[in-house]
Order: structure tokens, then sequence, then C-alpha cells
């Protein structure tokens, strides 16, 4: 039996307990506290924060090989013990240039891929400067980014004029930040996207998401979009995991201009929210295939088993302590419905309790399936 660890211990963790099992696979989880959803199903916790590399040190004597469920993880601490040749998948080398959004942005500029025009800013204050010379120009709106550390749209602000940049600067005054090109977009996309320890890549079907407050709301596979964009989509997933020499999964978010042209948004190297779907949609899982990969098993195949999926995410709405055993009630009856609950103990707006996968009949229409699981989620 492999054992696996795995840093990070929330909900994506915990949605590799099924794959583990199917595989034979004992999941060892680093993680803050004893709350977090993975903690129940995991064979060991080492309770410890996620950037703990002593934490991680233990860990380590505790399974074969170890994985990330997020990347707010201390890379130059973690180096040490990679040289006592602890076993990371993803390395440490391919998380290097990711886990800051401006070396992100720089390494694939430098690959020829599209992204977003941007700059880093040298100093935060009244007076902010590009860190190069050659910077591109910028009209409002315009994005502003913290550097490390953001997720669910924490740490995203899009700014609209001259005025408000100066209060946000101001107020993001110890953070190191990056500042994007506003993109118009048509659609936003992604791609779950895995790579063996052999070098075999393998793409799941490409989707859409919608966000609400930059935070992801829901999901459509397969996005609604023409061969060539799908392709585009694709090769960009498997340039970027080539180049990196990735063992494991990747999530890429993607803008899609009118104009058809795909720009990449952003990287995360791990499973991703919106490869959700594929727990019930796909042949393999993303966790599934995470496992897969970082076990140096073949990978599996990332074929829909249905004609499409909607998965709805359940977000946060109110400041309580609630299971919303009620309405998650009110949702299982939906017609090929999947229900997951993250089992956490407090709610806050924005933050994802759990999520509501619907497999699709040929023709049905995707749109009204999201209302009517956001009609009863959401309802007073």
């Amino acid at each position: 039996m492999k054992r696996v660890g795995v840093i990070g211990g929330g909900q994506l963790a915990w949605m590799m307990a099924g794959a583990a099992e199917k595989l034979g696979i004992e999941l060892i989880v680093q993680t803050p506290s004893r709350d977090d959803p993975a903690v129940g199903i995991a064979a060991d916790v080492v309770l410890a924060a996620i950037d703990d590399a002593t934490a991680t040190a233990q860990l380590a004597t505790q399974c074969d090989v170890i994985t990330f469920e997020n990347e707010f993880v201390d890379l130059e601490a973690l180096s040490l013990l990679a040289n006592q040749e602890v076993c990371f998948r993803p390395s440490l080398e391919a998380l290097k240039p990711l886990l800051d959004k401006y070396h992100q942005r720089c390494y694939l500029r430098d690959l020829g891929l599209p992204t977003p025009k941007f700059v880093a800013l040298e100093e935060v204050g009244s007076k902010a400067s590009p860190d190069r010379n050659d910077s591109p120009s910028f009209s409002f709106p315009i994005v502003l980014k913290t550097r490390r550390h953001g997720y669910d749209g924490q740490g995203t602000f899009i700014v609209k004029n001259a005025q408000e940049l100066d209060s946000t600067l101001k107020q993001l005054r110890e953070c190191s930040l990056l500042l994007e090109e506003f993109v118009p977009f048509e659609r936003e996309l992604a791609a779950i996207a895995a790579r063996s320890v052999t070098g075999e890549v393998v793409v799941y079907p490409i989707v859409e998401t919608q966000q609400e407050n930059q935070v992801c709301r829901r999901v459509f596979a397969p996005a609604d979009v023409s061969v060539a964009i799908a392709a585009d989509v694709e090769a960009i997933a498997r340039t970027l995991l080539d180049s990196l020499q990735v063992v494991g999964v990747f999530g890429i978010e993607y803008f899609l201009t009118a104009d058809g042209k795909v720009l990449v948004n952003e990287i995360a190297p791990r499973t991703h929210n919106s490869g959700h779907f594929t727990l019930d949609a796909c042949e393999t899982s993303q966790f599934e295939q995470q496992l897969r990969a970082v076990c140096g098993l073949p990978l599996g195949s990332p074929a829909m088993k249905a004609p499409g999926a909607v998965m709805v995410n359940l977000l946060g709405y109110e400041d309580s302590h609630s299971d919303y055993q009620e309405k998650r009630q009110q949702l299982a009856p939906t017609p090929h419905a999947h229900v997951y609950w993250y089992g956490k103990a407090e709610s806050r707006v924005g933050r994802k309790l759990g999520h509501v996968t619907v497999l699709l009949e040929k023709g049905q229409e995707r749109r009204e399936v999201a209302r009517a699981i956001e009609s009863i989620w959401y309802s007073s």
C-alpha cells in the first residue's frame, strides 16, 4: 500500500478519499485544525500550519510521497527537505515559478504563452513604480493582485480610476503587488490537465466557468466552444506541463476574448474547483488522477460519462454556524444530482461549503439546471 502525504486538509484533500480507497492508498494530511474537512478521512494527521517545514519533515517520515492541496507553502524551507531525498510531486522546482503571480506571468511570457499585459510594482504607496523600464501602459479599469496567497477572489481588485488605485495601494502597502490590464473577456474557460512520471499528459474536457464577486459560482462541462479554441486551450496546457516537467494535476484558468483569443489567467498547481465535475461526470476524477500521477501509476481516462454536466458551488451567503441540512435535503432529489458537503463548521459570505454536480441528458439546458439549484440554495 502506498502512503501519500498531502500538505493541506481542506475539501480538495477530503475529495481524494474515495479515490484513495479505490486505489488502496492511505492519506496522511498536514493541516492546522482538527476541524478541517480531510481530518476525518485521513489515516493520520500532522496538526501544523501548511508552511511549517518542520511538520512536513515529520510528515515525510510517514509516507512515500508528498503532494499539495494548496500552494501556501514555504518553498525555501521545503527545499532543505528535498535535498534530504523527500519526494515532492509536483516537484519544488516545478512550483518555484508559479507561487508568486508575477513570477508566474513572467514564466508564461518567456514560454511564449499568451497572457494579459502585466507589471510588478516595486513599492506600494502614493507613488508605486514598475519594476521594469519597458513596462506596458495601462488604462482604467485595471486589475491589482497580491502576488502571493490570493484565492477565491481574495487579493484581487478591479480598480476603476486613479483615486481608487491610490486608496487600494494604501490598504495594501505591506504587500507585493502585480498590476494587469483588465481583459474584457467574452467567457472564462478552464482546463484540468495531468502529467505522469513518464511524461504522459491527459487533458480533461475544457469547461466554462462563471464567477460572481470573483468567486467561481458555476461550471459548465464541456464548454460550448469551437474545436479550434478547445485545441488552443489544450495546447497551452500541454506546453506548460511539459515545460515544468510536472508530475500531478494542474488547474489552468483562461480568458476567451470576443475575437477568439485565448489568454492564460492563472495556474493552480493542484486539483481545482473547476474540475469537481469530474468526480461524477468522468471516467477518472481529477482526485484519482492526482493520486495516480504522484504514485507512478498509469493515468486514467478523462472522458466524460454523460453528454454534459453542471457544477454549482454552494457558497456561503451569511455568517452562521449551520450545516444547512434542510437545504441539502431539498437539493438531493434533483434528477442526476450529486450533492457534496464539506463539513465546515462555519459559514461566511463567499466561502465554499459544498457543491452540486448534475449530469445532463442530451439537449438539456445547462443554465436552467444551474438556476434551479441556485434558487433552492440562495432562497431566504
